[in-house]
């Protein structure tokens, strides 16, 4: 395959990203330097507001994984991907209506503290350690991503690429905290912004316009989008995507310390739920962008596929051999599109380590040790950051195992964010669930998931339910052309044509259903939960939208939960009033000794119900 090399300005505007984003870091770490608390490291102080959030949320969610994986994507399978509109609509309403307003009025700084809250500790330990696992996993695909991109499209060497990735992340994000993490985000949004659209304006003038790309995705079936088949075990389909996926990004997003975080560093819940909604629309454009790109390149490439021609090794290798071909006489700009991918990964990566950093230290360091001082709090945070970022980059090795990019993400997204998903839902959702219920239910959805997506791994779907689109090669230069070829299936086992064949957007739903199902009746076998001894701003009372006409159902509904109190109604309506009683009694960074001071506050149960907290300040 012949590496085309990058010219002097696209070293240029390569570099910029690197030296632009560490220079952010350590901007807010001489700018913030007086205010050496970890919680001010860790979330910001909580006076961030929404614009910046907004932003590093679509940043860091919208990956390497994003810029390479989706538009290749599109390329071989066609572009019912822009489904995820659907998606991500439900995601961030769930997301902002339901788990965020628990997770911001309890004033909490990991969202594992919640479970310590609503069951005990062994719960919150059980999910942090799974939480980092995933997170670890995660990291190591989108590290990986922008790294086989360079090294396909320049010839650089593929792991000095990771680790020159890695260090960089671990540089700024351990110097200045979450906020150099939110501002470098908010900066590597727009250049992800401005690499896509290059790469829209230049390949649709290129392909003679969008009506030409529009035609000609047609005839090569590529706009046969609403496919309505209720087949699991189809990979995409309508509600393979708008089902599963919603699952899939609802355990990313609404129960995710790294989504969340970001949201509780805002000044008021108005703010936080704002970043959400603002950012649904920063994933559409980023989702548009991603699948009009793929569109484009099928319109390039269609009759003459760099993949089954041997020209590229791997799907994941089109967009940016695409960028190279499409930008060969015009420097600086394959540069652009390389700082894209690689703004997406910075921002993830810097998101993941900081996040990976404030449940580390809040659910382990801290419970081991409650009398830190500020000043030592900030190093171990800091400590915490660098060790992870030497973590998540050396987990990129193992990623170049997974295959596609795409599936490989979003697979350790299900694996791993279905079961967490279910296990907050039913601290949420459902009030008579117990510690055992909670536990059992967890470990239940993990052994599903696991067992679900490593069968997969080792027995792939039947090919008719995964084949890609058809693919041409007939004005290629007839040099190394292989035809592609569905994989032998022998000594395959009956279930590896069903429950192994499941499509990977459904892992998640797997587990989540899962996790919740085996919870609630473990909670009846052993004892259900009494709602009397639920703190009410703990539970979110859903089921008031389908018991409005009945006070009595709603009380049933209830559990014994008082949320029919006076004054918890008005507390629920103020967030910023619970969030101040509920940081005094966690302690987000500061010392515990002054916890027994504190009116209506019980050290043992860790419970509070004197609205005196209302006129509590921290400092």
């Amino acid at each position: 395959m012949e590496v085309k090399n990058f010219e002097v300005w696209d070293y240029v505007v390569f570099a910029a990203l690197f030296v632009i984003s560490s220079g952010i870091g350590v901007f807010f770490a001489i700018r913030e330097r007086k205010k050496a608390t970890s919680r001010e490291f860790l979330v910001g102080g909580r006076q961030m507001t929404f614009g910046p959030v907004a932003l590093s949320l679509t940043a860091s969610f919208m990956s390497a994984v994003t810029v390479l994986g989706t538009p290749a994507e599109v390329y071989r399978f066609g572009a019912s991907f822009i489904i995820f509109f659907v998606a991500y609509a439900f995601v961030i309403i769930f997301t902002s209506e339901l788990f965020l307003p628990v997770f911001y009025r309890s004033g909490i700084t990991s969202t594992y503290e919640y479970l310590q809250l609503r069951f005990n500790k062994p719960v919150r330990y059980a999910a942090t350690a799974i939480y980092i696992l995933q997170t670890i996993l995660y990291t190591g695909v989108v590290v990986y991503a922008p790294a086989l991109a360079l090294n396909q499209v320049t010839g650089f060497d593929l792991w000095g690429s990771v680790f020159a990735t890695g260090i960089v992340c671990t540089f700024y994000c351990t110097l200045g905290g979450l906020k150099a993490v939110v501002w470098t985000d908010a900066f590597q949004m727009v250049v992800m912004t401005v690499g896509f659209l290059t790469v829209l304006i230049q390949g649709s003038a290129d392909a003679g316009g969008l009506h030409n790309v529009l035609e000609q995705s047609a005839n090569g079936s590529r706009l046969n989008i609403f496919d309505f088949d209720v087949d699991p075990l189809r990979r995409h389909t309508f509600w393979t995507i708008s089902v599963g996926g919603t699952f899939t990004w609802l355990g990313i997003y609404g129960v995710n310390q790294s989504t969340i975080q970001r949201c509780i560093s805002c000044k008021t819940e108005k703010h936080a739920k704002l970043a959400l909604y603002f950012n649904l629309l920063g994933l559409w454009v980023i989702l548009a962008c991603a699948v009009f790109s793929g569109l484009i390149m099928y319109s390039h490439f269609k009759d003459c596929d760099p993949w089954t021609s041997g020209i590229i090794s791997a799907p994941d290798q089109l967009m940016p051999y695409f960028v190279m071909e499409l930008f060969a006489t015009m420097p600086g700009l394959p540069g652009l599109f390389v700082a894209c991918a690689f703004s997406g990964t910075l921002s993830t990566v810097a998101a993941s380590i900081n996040a990976l950093a404030t449940v580390t230290f809040e659910d382990f360091v801290k419970s081991c040790f409650p009398h830190l001082s500020d000043k030592l709090s900030t190093w171990i945070s800091k400590g915490l950051c660098l060790l992870f970022g030497i973590i998540c980059t050396s987990m990129a090795v193992a990623a170049s195992l997974l295959g596609s990019v795409v599936q490989a993400a979003l697979s350790i997204h299900g694996m791993c964010g279905g079961p967490m998903l279910g296990l907050f839902s039913l601290g949420i959702l459902f009030p008579f669930v117990n510690w055992k219920g909670a536990l059992g239910g967890l470990l239940t959805g993990i052994i599903l998931s696991f067992w679900v997506a490593i069968g997969a791994l080792i027995y792939p779907a039947p090919t008719s339910k995964t084949w890609p689109l058809p693919l041409s090669t007939d004005q290629c230069v007839p040099t190394n052309v292989t035809e592609s070829v569905p994989p032998l299936l022998s000594s395959r086992p009956a279930i590896a044509e069903t429950w192994y064949a499941l499509s990977y957007l459904y892992y998640s739903a797997v587990g989540c259903l899962g996790c919740m199902a085996a919870g609630v009746i473990i909670s009846f076998a052993t004892g259900h939960q009494k709602g009397k001894d639920i703190q009410p701003l703990l539970i979110r009372p859903v089921c008031n939208l389908f018991c409005f006409w009945s006070k009595k159902y709603k009380t049933l509904c209830w559990c014994g939960v008082q949320h029919d109190s006076g004054t918890e109604q008005e507390n629920l309506e103020n967030g910023s009033t619970w969030k101040q009683g509920a940081e005094s009694v966690l302690q987000n960074g500061l010392r515990r000794e002054s916890l027994v001071h504190v009116p209506g506050y019980d050290p043992k149960d860790k419970n509070y119900d004197n609205m005196a907290l209302e006129k509590i300040t921290h400092f």
